[in-house]
């Protein structure tokens, strides 16, 4: 028995509670975190942090709550077993804590600050992924066990407490009254089958899409609801495909660019092809639009460089820089910094983004008023000029024969109908890495594969590298 859970066993009688015995397990990857509405002789709400084998608790008398300007007490108690994680039941009358037990929110945690030195100094900030609670808190020691909990202000936070549209537990769909009397009661749910997401519903939510991060449908709808605001600029109103992985990255995956079936939040648009046949494309007009693609297992988003209302004025000029497998990074990050000369040259501001995988994508926002066939000569010519000036460093032809040793200046996206990754996009890479964008003095601290989603959802706080994306009205010349 760890000395973490003496108390907590020495509270207790196993012979009467249903409670787990007090063992420590090892810690795992990722985090645990659970909230209990726990009936007792005081009503009250236990908030749950794992942390070196054990859960951290503190009883919280009214609740989290949504609202930032609400400051609720938080007394710490006993450390408790980390699988007292899942417990839901009766407390036997006369046992230390008797009364009803409901689990009401699990998931995972995520410290911002080191939380040892967080809990010694008396701050701990942290993100929370859970079913209910998501986003930035803080947890701040005013004396002694006396602690308050506050919502940070995000996209997650409320004008209200809001706990109270959350009646029922997210492991059996009973509220606490019935699990009080026992019931088996009718409106019983498969939490574990399903959780509404910006009102989309989303099916097996526990369901692991990147196995070695262990990152699951519900994580991946949860990230794009929290990036949503700064991706929104590069992805709405923009003709989209995707890549869908239905039984995870390690399964079999898809592009999908043609729109069946009509969902909330996208739109549905006819495009001819080159044999002029009339096809169905789609774009996402809001964040519903974003979850629904993640319900239906999408995964990476890739945009076109014009908006769907101008299918025929580009507006998004993307240079993806793709190296040999055996150059060095600086290697690359010297043909980033070429190529964005160039374009400076040109009088053209250009934009620094990670792609997730091997490169980076430097991007160049133009008013749209050229046509495709400028549109892409231009980047072509750009590409060409690199491989004439610098002919053992870079190539414009895509053939793998001709890449050895050097970095393919990838134009291609700039050709009507092509695409390229969007701003914030998961990549179906092994980590679930981000292609993000970032400050051109970040080119040499940056690998284009580091970012993952906790750290893009970090960096919302921070100022934004594309911030004047929009506003440049620049034109090709």
């Amino acid at each position: 028995m760890t000395t973490k859970l003496i108390k907590y066993n020495q509270k207790r009688n196993f012979n009467k509670t249903k409670e787990p015995k007090g063992i420590k397990a090892s810690s795992s990857t990722k985090l645990h975190y659970a909230i209990q509405h726990h009936l007792a002789r005081k009503d009250h709400y236990d908030f749950r942090l794992e942390l070196d084998g054990v859960l951290i608790s503190w009883a919280v008398p009214k609740g989290p709550s949504f609202n930032p300007h609400d400051k609720r007490l938080a007394i710490k108690v006993e450390d408790h077993p980390l699988n007292y994680q899942n417990f839901e039941g009766i407390i036997p009358k006369g046992e230390y804590g008797g009364g009803t037990v409901m689990l009401w929110d699990k998931g995972f945690w995520i410290p911002i600050n080191n939380p040892k030195q967080g809990l010694k100094k008396g701050t701990l900030k942290f993100t929370l992924k859970g079913k209910r609670l998501n986003g930035n808190w803080t947890l701040v020691r005013m004396k002694d066990d006396n602690w308050l909990l506050i919502k940070e202000k995000d996209s997650y936070s409320k004008n209200t407490a809001y706990i109270d549209h959350f009646m029922t537990s997210i492991k059996t769909g009973l509220t606490i009254r019935e699990i009080n009397n026992d019931k088996k009661s009718p409106k019983k749910k498969a939490i574990n089958t399903k959780c509404i997401i910006e009102n989309v519903e989303i099916t097996n939510p526990d369901k692991i899409i990147f196995a070695d991060s262990q990152i699951s449908k519900q994580d991946i709808a949860l990230y794009y609801q929290t990036i949503y605001k700064k991706m929104a600029p590069y992805l709405e109103n923009r003709i989209i495909s995707t890549i869908r992985c239905p039984d995870g990255i390690n399964g079999t995956c898809f592009y999908k660019k043609h729109m069946e079936n009509i969902y909330h939040g996208l739109k549905k648009v006819k495009i001819k092809s080159k044999d002029g046949t009339k096809e169905d494309y789609y774009y996402i007009k809001n964040i519903t639009g974003l979850i629904s693609e993640v319900q239906m297992n999408s995964v990476e988003f890739h945009i076109w460089g014009t908006k769907a209302k101008t299918l025929s004025k580009p507006d998004l000029m993307v240079f993806d820089l793709d190296p040999d497998k055996k150059l060095e990074l600086n290697d690359l990050r010297q043909g980033v910094k070429d190529l964005k000369d160039i374009l400076d040259d040109l009088k053209l501001v250009s934009f620094l983004k990670t792609s997730g995988g091997k490169g980076y994508h430097v991007v160049v926002p133009i008013k749209p008023s050229t046509s495709w066939k400028k549109f892409q000569a231009f980047a072509k010519n750009i590409a060409l000029y690199m491989e004439t000036k610098w002919p053992d460093c870079y190539v414009a032809n895509d053939r793998k024969s001709l890449r050895k040793n050097k970095i393919f200046i990838d134009w291609m996206r700039n050709i009507k109908g092509s695409t390229s990754v969007a701003p914030y996009s998961l990549r179906i890479k092994k980590n679930g890495t981000i292609s993000m964008p970032i400050f051109w003095r970040e080119l040499y601290k940056i690998a284009p594969d580091e970012i993952t989603m906790q750290d893009a959802i970090k960096r919302l706080n921070r100022k934004d590298p594309w911030k004047n994306f929009w506003n440049l009205n620049q034109e090709l010349k």
